[in-house]
């Protein structure tokens, strides 16, 4: 057992951000990031307490806590630049605090305050005596109680009052004159540039736009529409053993690309471009024509072979091999994979490990060289949590711009450790979350994602649709299913996505019970009339402008959500970190027909006292309104399925 004078008097403990194991906790540069710990003490003294931002050893910012019910203190720390930090909660006993507390108290009994009196002298030219020099030279306020107290000829109350000043408790703030300064271990805090943590995505495969010239031309278009990112499919040469045709038929016809996914051929692997989209200089002229438009391009980083591969004749012992020595092809039963090979990431001899890692590592290094600062990786989860770590901290030491989005739709806990080990952005299960089941259901996930401990290192990129999923209202749905969609995507995450075809309302199901598209642009050439009339193309740039314009909608943890006595109506808001730009949204889940609701607004979480009236301005329709805490509001899903409102207080 240690000795009495080696047990604390004070605790410092459930410090956030922070992650279950270890991991640095996420964030933004720019950003407010809340801090929170449990900070309390034995007996009654008053605590101070502090989060401090250390970067390479030095102290970079600093803010004060402030204390909330259960002895949890919070605030907010700012990272001025991207990199990694440490974040440190220092906690001490408040010797002026716990003074004042008593001396205003008996001052007001009239009791007596000799022995405060003497005390705050004490305070003061011990706080004087740690001024540089240590000379107690002292001015203003200090200076003013210093001399008010030693006034003998003065009452007790004017003696003591200076002392008690506002401007005299924020001189003598901080640690100074700490006799228990507590410190907690170092939590690591890695800080990403802006489009780690915001952003509007827009998928397209290259080949159905004519080639990586054509996708360029696409570009203004994409960009007037306010998306950010163009995510594109793997751009490498396809395999033809065991190529897929339409509908990922096991026979493919003269005349089919096969799957993006299935890779390499005599062209070469992940280093090389499929001719038939062009070659460097066509993907250079992209990349350039993305960056001038204000975007820039994420490649998809699919760590899949085909068996036409370079890898599967130079180095077979780098995949899993059957009973008979031949390559196995990647299953997940009942699919079958047969124009793939998975890579084995644990082969027999470490060198072998050693050398596919680094070949693993080196298609980011290349295509980084190439312009690409973003990367969707796919199946993360299928590949070893250790190679990821392994990557992911090379990647933050030598390349720490890069982005990445896991594609992992796979179980919550897995899903959470690749978020932890370090992955910029996830995808997440918004896609599933549809009206059908409820919008608590959805809310509660929300909830989960921006408030639970997930949000010091989950970042959700929500995606209504993929390649690969067609799911819920979207299946057959009309129109309305997926204007609602998008609304729900965009304004509760600042980072969405859509698939190219989306707009245009592409709903048929390869089956009753299989989520993805019949005809399905994976195994076949597509050619679209994004012109055409009816479009949601007017509505992303809407949405896309409202959020630019907007900065609560770059933040994902100040969402609430707010009362309807709808279920069919759901209602949320988001303020911006200093509290100056507020939204709310309201929408309508049911694609089918019109719903009406009696809101209940949380007045305290929109910044307001009780009894405000606010000015409503809608930016979808350009309509003004003057609403109370419980507004009416009726939405048609033929004509608008959403408000996204811009709230200020009525005059």
């Amino acid at each position: 057992m240690a000795g009495a004078s080696a047990l604390p008097h004070l605790v410092v403990q459930d410090v956030r951000p922070a992650t279950p194991h270890g991991y640095p906790a996420k964030a933004i540069v720019g950003e407010k990031v809340p801090v929170s710990a449990s900070v309390f003490r034995d007996g009654h003294d008053e605590l101070a307490a502090r989060a401090v931002l250390y970067k390479s050893g030095e102290e970079v910012a600093a803010c004060a806590l402030s204390p909330g019910p259960d002895d949890t203190w919070s605030g907010d720390v700012s990272p001025p630049e991207p990199g990694l930090y440490e974040l440190v909660i220092e906690a001490w006993t408040d010797r002026y605090a716990t003074w004042a507390q008593r001396a205003a108290i008996k001052l007001a009994a009239r009791q007596d305050v000799g022995v405060e009196i003497a005390e705050a002298r004490l305070l003061i030219e011990e706080w004087a005596s740690r001024l540089p020099g240590g000379d107690g030279d002292l001015e203003g306020p200090l200076a003013q109680a210093l001399s008010a107290l030693g006034d003998a000829s003065a009452d007790e109350a004017q003696r003591l009052n200076p002392a008690l000043s506002t401007a005299v408790a924020h001189a003598l703030a901080g640690p100074a004159l700490a006799r228990d300064l507590t410190r907690s271990e170092p939590f690591p805090l890695w800080v990403e540039r802006e489009r780690a943590g915001v952003g509007a995505w827009y998928e397209l495969f290259p080949r159905s736009f004519g080639g990586l010239r054509g996708t360029a031309a696409e570009i203004p278009r994409l960009a007037g529409l306010g998306f950010d990112v163009l995510y594109l499919p793997p751009v490498h040469p396809i395999g033809r053993t065991e190529r897929k045709g339409r509908n990922n038929s096991l026979e493919a016809l003269p005349g089919d690309p096969g799957s993006p996914w299935a890779i390499g051929s005599e062209e070469g692997g992940h280093l090389a471009i499929n001719p038939e989209l062009g070659d460097f200089d066509d993907f250079d002229y992209l990349v350039r024509s993305a960056r001038a438009e204000g975007m820039e391009v994420a490649l998809d980083y699919a760590l899949n072979c085909s068996p036409d591969h370079p890898w599967a004749k130079e180095h077979p012992e780098w995949f899993y091999h059957r009973p008979d020595g031949s390559i196995a092809y990647a299953e997940n039963p009942p699919k079958k994979y047969q124009d793939i090979y998975p890579l084995n990431f644990w082969p027999e001899r470490d060198v072998d490990r050693v050398a596919l890692w680094e070949a693993c590592k080196e298609i980011v290094y290349f295509w980084a060289d190439k312009g690409i600062r973003i990367f969707r990786v796919d199946n993360p989860h299928t590949k070893p949590f250790a190679f990821w770590e392994w990557l992911i901290e090379a990647l933050r030491a030598e390349r720490p711009d890069i982005v990445l989005l896991a594609e992992a739709f796979t179980r919550p806990k897995v899903m959470a450790r690749l978020a932890e080990i370090g992955f910029s952005q996830s995808y997440t299960y918004f896609t599933w979350r549809v009206p059908q089941y409820g919008p608590e259901g959805l809310r509660t996930y929300v909830e989960e994602l921006s408030q639970g401990s997930l949000a010091d290192y989950l970042r959700p990129n929500f995606w209504p649709n993929t390649p690969d999923i067609l799911s819920g209202p979207l299946r057959g749905g009309p129109p309305a299913a997926f204007a609602l969609r998008y609304v729900l995507a965009a304004t509760l995450s600042p980072l969405y996505g859509v698939y190219s075809g989306y707009e245009l309302y592409e709903n048929e199901p390869a089956s009753p019970d299989n989520e993805e598209y019949l005809n399905s642009e994976k195994y076949e050439i597509k050619h679209r009339n994004f012109s055409r009339p009816g479009n949601l193309s007017h509505l992303f740039a809407m949405v896309n402008g409202i959020r630019r314009r907007h900065p609560a909608f770059s933040r994902l943890r100040n969402i609430s959500f707010h009362g309807s006595d709808n279920p069919s109506i759901m209602a949320y808001s988001k303020r911006s970190d200093g509290g100056t730009d507020l939204v709310l949204i309201v929408v309508n889940l049911d694609p089918y027909g019109a719903q009406s609701a009696t809101l209940d607004l949380d007045m305290a979480a929109l910044g307001a006292p009780a009894g405000t009236s606010l000015e409503v301005h809608d930016e979808l329709s350009g309509e003004t309104y003057t609403w109370g805490q419980r507004p009416y509001v009726m939405l048609d899903p033929f004509r608008r399925v959403a408000h996204i409102f811009d709230v200020r207080w009525a005059r």
